[in-house]
């Protein structure tokens, strides 16, 4: 088995582990620094709207320009007095964007361009773009956002319950802002697919967050009727037996991703590709760190709050002030009434170097063989 495997394999037994939700407050604080930081950048640089929002002018230019895309820009800017942005595509051709322009300012500016870029006017194209369209797509999204949240609050509701609900919402809130946020820092356009790539990682941070859930609803069934882990404990443990699923599920996710955004767009110079990599990017590894140091500490953060888990947590304390069996890292076996197993039986059942319970049972008798 690989080392990796055997990592997984040890923390999916409690025999290795870090305790995620002892140090909850660290993680919260990060979380919040990072996201005062993204609302900061949001509103004193705020968005770089696409010209699909804007509206505005895109012009194409023939075939194997020899102009570089500065000196593109450099004529674009001059001629509209607007900010352009000018990519060059696979053909040689140039696109040419100005947004905040009309009809009138838009013949003016192909004429000046042809000028500069000493081609026929008759020969770049000029393709006109109104705001109403991007709205539209906005809108919608606004409402796409909405509705998932509330059927995803609702269907953790009652596949798990109200405060896991709780949790997986302020993790995706969490996700969201900071990927904006990020998008507003670095300056990067915002398009139609940058509004995709922003919906699309919700699943992925959605599906992490559920995957640690339904360990937490396995471990703690008749939680109450044992006296050898708290909640938190048992949520840290999830936390752990899942922790390199999640790990290698995020790894393989943004290795393409990845491609996109730093080969595609930033070698090969694709600048179109960044709208949706980097919300996709930025949105995989938010909502990986989410999923393990948010969602699941809060959760335990509100069912220690029940008066049933704090009577818990006071038995678990008391049985360990009096000489009660150390946490060991290893499960508890329960017997189908919900109580512990007695000490010789549990021995017998847990772990790879005990002896067989056959054995144990039979131990201090004649084994009945005839000398």
């Amino acid at each position: 088995m690989s080392k990796l495997g055997t990592l997984g394999a040890r923390l999916h037994h409690g025999e290795i582990g870090y305790d995620f939700v002892k140090n909850r407050k660290l993680w919260y604080g990060v979380s919040i620094l990072i996201t005062i930081a993204a609302i900061l950048g949001l509103g004193v640089r705020g968005l770089h709207m696409g010209i699909e929002f804007q509206g505005g002018a895109v012009f194409t230019t023939p075939k194997n320009m020899s102009v570089s895309v500065a000196t593109a820009e450099d004529y674009a800017e001059d001629a509209s007095g607007h900010d352009a942005i000018v990519q060059k595509l696979g053909d040689g051709s140039l696109r040419i964007q100005v947004a905040g322009i009309d009809t009138k300012t838009s013949d003016a500016i192909k004429d000046r361009l042809a000028d500069d870029l000493e081609v026929d006017a008759e020969k770049i194209n000029a393709e006109l773009v109104g705001p109403s369209w991007g709205e539209q797509i906005a809108n919608k999204a606004w409402q796409g956002l909405g509705i998932f949240l509330i059927l995803v609050v609702i269907y953790l509701a009652i596949a798990f319950e109200w405060r896991m609900a709780v949790a997986a919402f302020v993790a995706l809130i969490h996700d969201i802002t900071i990927t904006v946020g990020i998008y507003a820092l670095v300056g990067f356009e915002v398009t139609p697919g940058t509004v995709i790539g922003l919906l699309t990682i919700l699943g992925y941070s959605l599906y992490d967050t559920v995957v640690v859930f339904d360990s937490l609803k396995e471990q703690t069934k008749d939680i109450t009727k044992q006296t050898r882990w708290t909640y938190s404990e048992i949520a840290n443990r999830s936390i752990n037996s899942t922790l390199v699923r999640s790990v290698n599920t995020t790894v393989v996710a943004l290795l393409p991703v990845a491609g996109l955004l730093f080969i595609g767009g930033g070698v090969l110079g694709a600048g179109m590709l960044n709208d949706i990599s980097l919300s996709l990017f930025v949105g995989l590894a938010a909502g990986a760190y989410s999923s393990i140091f948010i969602a699941t500490p809060l959760v335990a953060d509100l069912k220690e709050r029940e008066p049933a888990m704090k009577s818990l947590k006071k038995r678990v304390l008391a049985k360990r002030a009096h000489g009660g069996d150390p946490d060991d890292g290893r499960d508890t076996p329960v017997t189908h009434d919900g109580h512990d197993e007695p000490a010789d039986v549990a021995a017998a059942v847990v772990g790879p170097r005990t002896q067989p319970a056959s054995r144990v049972r039979g131990r201090g008798r004649p084994s009945g063989k005839r000398r």
